[in-house]
């Protein structure tokens, strides 16, 4: 075998114009043997070319694409190229995946690959690797050369951890590593920002705030990097008085944020009480607010407290409170999840296996509330994106931003990100997963 071709599914054929590079494949292309070439198709971005010869396929696959990963590698498959998924969604239904693929990695990749390859090699791949999962994090920096020529968005993805130490009932990332966590030596994250040839940086770490001193530790040797960056959070940091002094020092910029709910009978259903502890939710956006760090805040809808009203006051919260994004989604039951099962048992679900379902769309209440019907949750989230995203609104938003957070980086940053995510929801909602063309005759698990 003498290449390998990486391939990252949308959710259907559609390009998308906020791609950022797929970090995972830059991981596997630095522990790919150096007489194996690779190439990477992003399907956000490009169309697959079937037809290039290749040795082998290998997808990284979340729920959302997994109906349109299936007709990709059937695409393959009737080639005669073997192909291998994996990911979360593989890793939370590997017999699902094995019915469309000829071999899944259950975990994170590193230590599997290597293996695979090498059975590869030999024309005798296994259908199940194991990776680690919440081990300790070491290797090559990823290898970022397989993203050249492609039009990602201008800022550079560098991972410091895995995993968040906290259980909330509808989160993947949970279910994907349970309780562990792991985090790289900051030496190394240090050293792979040196070499970047960007000044923005995004860590994709589910929650960067794992503990107190690893915090500590990786902010403080940020510092004389020079670089702004953005990260996602649990709100809980601003219950220590060094990490947001520490984090503006350092260069964030912007903090991503999960409020989930207004309501406090909503967070303690999706375990998630401690959310609302401390002085609340104002407090503790002013504090974020003065050191100068934006807040991207996001919301679910369909928790069993929630009425029609609820949509209409979260948008009010959101534009009174200054965020410069925000999300607001139908909640999302994902195979794996507490949130499933329990929706499942109860016969509330809707579409059962919504990912594969032709008749599913995007955007759509999958299962039936409580306090409302399904198709007041769809409405409800459309409406909530409209009202915050409207041109009016967007102006509007302005006025509500504390004036440290008005400078012209950041303003240029808030009218360039605001374009493309409303750009970006309009042109998801309703769409279909996957293409129209039915999924390959799925075969029998062994």
């Amino acid at each position: 075998m003498r290449d390998v071709t990486f391939i990252r599914p949308n959710i259907s054929d559609m390009r998308s114009s906020d791609a950022m590079e797929p970090l995972v494949f830059a991981i596997l292309a630095s522990r790919t043997p150096r007489d194996i070439a690779v190439t990477l198709y992003d399907d956000h971005l490009e169309p697959v070319r079937y037809d290039r010869p290749t040795g082998l396929a290998a997808l990284s696959v979340d729920t959302f694409s997994a109906r349109r990963a299936y007709q990709i590698a059937g695409e393959y498959r009737r080639r005669g190229v073997p192909v291998v998924m994996g990911g979360h969604h593989p890793t939370l239904l590997p017999e699902e995946a094995l019915q469309f693929c000829d071999s899944v990695v259950i975990g994170d990749g590193e230590g599997a690959w290597e293996t695979l390859l090498e059975d590869a090699r030999r024309g005798r791949l296994q259908r199940v690797y194991e990776g680690a999962r919440g081990e300790q994090i070491t290797g090559s920096p990823p290898d970022r050369s397989i993203f050249r020529g492609k039009r990602y968005a201008p800022i550079a993805l560098v991972q410091y951890g895995r995993g968040c130490r906290f259980a909330c009932d509808f989160c993947s990332v949970h279910a994907f590593y349970g309780d562990r966590t792991a985090q790289r030596p900051v030496a190394d994250v240090v050293d792979e920002i040196r070499r970047l040839d960007r000044r923005l940086v995004f860590f994709v770490d589910d929650n960067i705030f794992s503990s107190l001193a690893a915090a500590e530790e990786l902010f403080q040797a940020l510092r004389p990097l020079g670089i702004r960056w953005v990260c996602q959070a649990s709100i809980d940091l601003v219950r220590h008085p060094r990490l947001l002094p520490l984090m503006a020092e350092s260069g964030c910029i912007a903090l991503l944020i999960g409020f989930e709910s207004l309501d406090a009978r909503n967070l303690v259903q999706m375990n998630k009480s401690w959310n609302a502890r401390g002085d609340g939710y104002a407090e503790a956006i002013r504090r974020i607010h003065a050191h100068g760090i934006m807040v991207y805040g996001t919301f679910v809808f369909g928790y069993d407290h929630d009425t029609p009203d609820v949509f209409d006051a979260t948008v009010d919260f959101a534009i009174d409170s200054g965020f410069f994004l925000a999300n607001f989604n139908p909640l999302t039951p994902t195979p794996g999840t507490a949130l499933y099962r329990r929706l499942g048992d109860q016969g509330r679900l809707q579409y059962p296996r919504w990912w594969l379902d032709p008749d599913y769309r995007y955007g759509r209440a999958i299962f039936t509330p409580r306090g409302m019907t399904a198709d007041d949750l769809t409405a409800g989230c459309l409406h909530a994106r409209r009202r915050f995203y409207g041109y009016p609104t967007l102006l509007g938003r302005l006025r509500h931003a504390p004036r440290q957070l008005l400078k012209p980086y950041n303003l240029g940053l808030y009218l360039l990100s605001n374009a493309i995510s409303r750009r970006e929801i309009f042109r998801k909602q309703g769409h279909s997963l996957g293409t129209p063309s039915p999924l390959a005759s799925p075969r029998e698990p062994a």
